[in-house]
């Protein structure tokens, strides 16, 4: 993760991801003035003071010059989940993946929030938006499924359970960017994925995602005649005490 954010895996020197950042401020400009379906890239280019070309080394089309980090967010992710134990925790593997998802969402609040609030108003980058998503719920299951191989239900397992870090996470982020950017998002996300991790995860020391201890077990005894309302003191008594 020591790479320049938003450098491009081929370039050499700072002119070039000085360049893609360059069209990515143009493209954010034209989109908020004249609305991202009525901008060219044409448009961005001109503005941005480089050639067609320039634009397509950095951006296969229009719609990904919104999601400029996407791909080597991908990339880390992919390299980040081949570099766990095999004796680790996958389900933490998985969620602390997520994690770097958030990283590049928080990394530039109002970056994140300005595209948001675009997203919703373009169908068509909805649609691109969600095609990034479901690469992200891929590589996480892929993950999954090399490490539940040898279960009968390992297949059905790393689904689910990558399905349920996705949409974790993505409930507090949408969160967070509704709000403006207010708020932590990272303290949002943790508690969000401490629930999958709480629910999925085997660790049989049962730690959560922020290295709590598991809750205690409180164990009452009491004659099987006694009103539910003395039960239930007993259990708040037992509660106080600990």
């Amino acid at each position: 993760m020591s790479e320049e954010r938003g450098r491009h895996p081929d370039a050499g020197g700072a002119a070039k991801p000085a360049m893609r950042e360059s069209l990515i401020a143009a493209a954010f400009q034209l989109f908020l003035e004249r609305g991202f379906e009525q901008t060219t890239i044409d448009d961005i280019v001109t503005l941005a003071g480089v050639g067609r070309r320039s634009f397509f080394r950095y951006f296969p089309s229009k719609e990904d010059v919104v999601f400029p980090d996407h791909e080597r967010c991908l990339t880390d992710m992919t390299e980040f989940l081949q570099q766990q134990s095999p004796d680790g925790d996958p389900v933490a593997h998985v969620c602390d993946a997520a994690r770097l998802v958030l990283r590049m969402y928080a990394e530039n609040p109002a970056f994140s929030v300005q595209r948001y609030r675009l997203t919703k108003k373009v169908p068509g980058l909805r649609a691109h938006e969600l095609s990034v998503v479901w690469r992200y719920e891929r590589t996480l299951a892929e993950h999954l499924r090399a490490r539940y191989a040898a279960r009968p239900d390992g297949t059905l397992r790393a689904d689910v359970i990558a399905a349920s870090v996705v949409a974790a996470h993505n409930h507090a982020l949408r969160s967070w960017l509704r709000s403006g950017g207010r708020g932590d998002a990272i303290s949002d996300v943790d508690h969000a994925l401490d629930h999958v991790r709480d629910t999925w995860s085997e660790d049989p020391a049962g730690r959560g995602v922020d290295g709590q201890d598991e809750e205690d077990v409180i164990v009452l005894i009491s004659r099987r005649k006694a009103p539910m309302w003395r039960v239930i003191r007993g259990i708040e008594a037992a509660l106080d005490e600990a």
